[in-house]
């Protein structure tokens, strides 16, 4: 029953939607109105500017790294409810229910989220991330490459366990929202990082 509460508690702070509400303040009505139409840090920056995108990031990193910690004091002991807390923020960004579930792409909130959990592997997977996307200059290529970065460092350092359950399930969900991201680079239309529309 606290494991439920715990994921209840977790979505709920997965779904405060910073992203919008810091492309609000920055002059943006509604970011899912604009660029990608995405609820993340990445359109965040691409419309609001450096300083609102690094705002919206930290913020959506903040909320997953607040809802895995609460679920630690909240169920000392129990891995399953730290877990499920992580994936269960990353739900919440992306179906953020103030938003009528349109929400962001789960990777800021994924980062923060598994970084208490498993730091080591974390860091790892912004290495992946950065170096993928400065190679290929897709931000959702870096993004998923993190993802799975974070699952295969996650499972090396703890085998089988609820944190690599759940890294895995959040990859999952982050693969299947960048579905059209996928879709545009095969056809050659995905926005490049420096790109003259950025």
């Amino acid at each position: 029953m606290l494991t439920l509460q715990v994921a209840a508690v977790a979505y709920l702070i997965g779904s405060i939607p910073f992203s919008f509400l810091v492309a609000r303040a920055f002059g943006v009505g509604d970011v899912r109105r604009v660029g990608s139409g995405n609820v993340g840090a990445t359109n965040v920056l691409r419309s609001a500017g450096r300083v609102a995108g690094v705002l919206a990031f930290l913020l959506d990193a903040g909320k997953g790294a607040a809802a895995a910690a609460l679920a630690g004091r909240l169920a000392p002991g129990e891995p399953l409810a730290a877990a499920l807390a992580a994936v269960l923020a990353v739900v919440g960004h992306m179906y953020p229910v103030w938003l009528r579930f349109q929400g962001g792409k789960g990777v800021s909130t994924g980062l923060g989220a598994f970084a208490p959990l498993v730091p080591q592997a974390a860091a790892g997977a912004v290495v992946a991330f950065a170096l993928v996307a400065v190679l290929t200059r897709f931000v959702s290529l870096g993004s998923i490459a993190g993802a799975f970065a974070l699952v295969g460092l996650a499972y090396a350092g703890r085998g089988v366990s609820p944190v690599v359950i759940a890294a895995a399930a959040t990859a999952a969900l982050v693969v299947l929202r960048h579905r059209s991201n996928l879709r545009r680079i095969l056809a050659g239309t995905e926005r490049r990082l420096g790109s003259a529309k950025e």
